[in-house]
């Protein structure tokens, strides 16, 4: 038994030696910042759900009403009725 794992355990960190470092296009790349639009969405899409979570706490939730179709009702109200 202890021969087995001693081999997994050799083999696992030879493996990991002969890798070497991660090549460029691996590395993490600094994202982008968010446009003006994407910062809206998430803003919106926060208020959405904490008025989500109120109304359904509060039992103010209809019973065919699900959370796509609240969250496409509110959007569109928080947005001033406007389609994007």
């Amino acid at each position: 038994m202890t021969n087995r794992l001693t081999h997994a355990a050799l083999a696992a960190a030879l493996a990991l030696a002969f890798t070497g470092p991660l090549p460029a296009a691996a590395q993490m790349k600094p994202g982008k910042e968010p446009s003006a639009a994407q910062l809206a969405a998430r803003e919106r899409l926060t208020k959405c759900s904490a008025e989500w979570k109120a109304a359904k706490a509060g039992g103010k939730i209809e019973a065919d009403m699900k959370w796509p179709k609240f969250w496409s009702a509110c959007n569109t109200r928080l947005k001033g009725g406007t389609k994007a």
